[in-house]
């Protein structure tokens, strides 16, 4: 579900999933009964619209956030999109999964279509929790390297710090007298 706030960034691989998951989700402003609530929120364009929210997502969510957790991406609309690129790469194993993503990746390509294409990028070669069928307790009680290790993602996730757009310019010098 998309925010606005500040990004949190790459999490240290030494947490466990369970510490960082947490991290992610109060830094969000999310909830775990969320994931089984009868509605979900979503902003768009000012306004909060609320959805049902099916089993298929109940399923699903508390993976999806995961994935967040692990690769890096933000809750934000082009975040979305990121995720959502890398979920449909790295595998989906439901309709609902791939229907939802399908959504969100072009949410992301008309948001943010370099950072979508580049996380399509760098799925190559990686698997989500769908597809890996780790329990998710068992997941949560490894640390986040491990996990990103197993579902090849690099050591520090996806996303790095972010950096200025452009150098800070130096100051003019003074005239002289």
């Amino acid at each position: 579900m998309p925010t606005a706030h500040r990004p949190l960034g790459p999490i240290p691989g030494h947490l466990s999933v369970r510490a960082a998951r947490d991290l992610y989700l109060a830094h969000n402003g999310f909830t775990m009964t969320e994931y089984s609530a009868p509605t979900f929120s979503f902003p768009l364009l000012g306004r909060t619209l609320s959805f049902p929210n099916p089993p298929a997502r109940q399923r699903v969510i508390s993976r999806h956030d995961i994935h967040h957790v692990l690769v890096g991406y933000d809750t934000d609309y082009a975040g979305e999109g990121e995720i959502s690129a890398w979920e449909l790469r790295c595998g989906c194993n439901t309709f609902f999964l791939y229907f939802i993503n399908l959504l969100g990746l072009l949410l992301g390509l008309s948001v943010a279509p370099r950072r979508t294409w580049r996380a399509w990028r760098s799925a190559r070669g990686g698997t989500t929790l769908y597809r890996d069928g780790i329990d998710y307790d068992a997941a949560l009680d490894m640390r986040l390297v491990d996990l990103r290790r197993r579902l090849g993602i690099p050591d520090d996730g996806l996303v790095t710090a972010p950096t200025l757009a452009a150098p800070v310019p130096h100051s003019a010098p003074s005239p002289s007298s």
